[in-house]
């Protein structure tokens, strides 16, 4: 679920400038599932731009206080996720942990870096939401250690009908500054993207892992 569309769509623009969101139908990229898809989205560039990191950070931070109250820690999820939490936890004035996919192999074998009590509120930080498995993954270990976790925030959701699922059986509440559909209407707005080229990227969305470009 999007905060508000006004805030979609800027962020869908920003994304958009600093090519973090990348769109071609024509030539579609491979992703490490195998999916064929005309879209490739790598927030992790906005790190290297100030103004809109900057943008991410307060609108971020905003929505979470206004949605679920100030936790008392902020969480990103590794790895994608660490830098953007962090400004995050910094702009609320909070403490900021992260979550690794799995436990380490040696040291002292954490799964979730930093410091946080248990029973302490948090909410998780993510960068992007595909079918949502990684980021639900991250709140289990939150939970298996006996950490409240109120909410999950990400800069963008693809929008598949999987992540809704995952996240509704899980019964963790998802806000997103962005979705797919606001991507695309900022992206035929601004002519990023031609009406036809709207609709193959529609029919992507609608199943992707079946999606063939030719």
């Amino acid at each position: 679920m999007i905060f508000n569309k006004n805030t979609a769509k800027k962020t869908a623009e920003v994304l958009l400038q600093v090519n973090a969101i990348k769109l071609s139908p024509q030539e579609p990229f491979t992703w490490a599932s195998g999916w064929k898809s005309p879209i490739y989205c790598d927030n992790r560039i906005i790190l290297s731009f100030p103004p809109i990191r900057n943008y991410i950070r307060e609108i971020m931070g905003k929505q979470i206080e206004k949605h679920y109250g100030k936790p008392d820690v902020i969480a990103g999820v590794a790895t994608g996720a660490i830098g953007i939490g962090v400004l995050v936890a910094e702009y609320l004035g909070l403490p900021f942990i992260y979550v690794r996919p799995d436990a380490k192999g040696h040291g002292r074998k954490n799964q979730i870096e930093g410091f946080v009590e248990s029973g302490q509120n948090v909410v998780v930080v993510e960068d992007l939401i595909s079918t949502g498995k990684s980021s639900l993954n991250a709140v289990k270990a939150l939970k298996e250690a006996n950490i409240n976790v109120k909410g999950m925030v990400a800069i963008f959701t693809y929008g598949f009908d999987v992540a809704v699922e995952n996240f509704k059986k899980e019964n963790i509440n998802l806000h997103t500054l962005s979705n797919y559909e606001s991507l695309l209407e900022q992206a035929l707005e601004t002519n990023y993207i031609s009406q036809k080229e709207l609709e193959t990227l529609s029919e992507w969305n609608s199943n992707p892992s079946e999606w063939n470009a030719n």
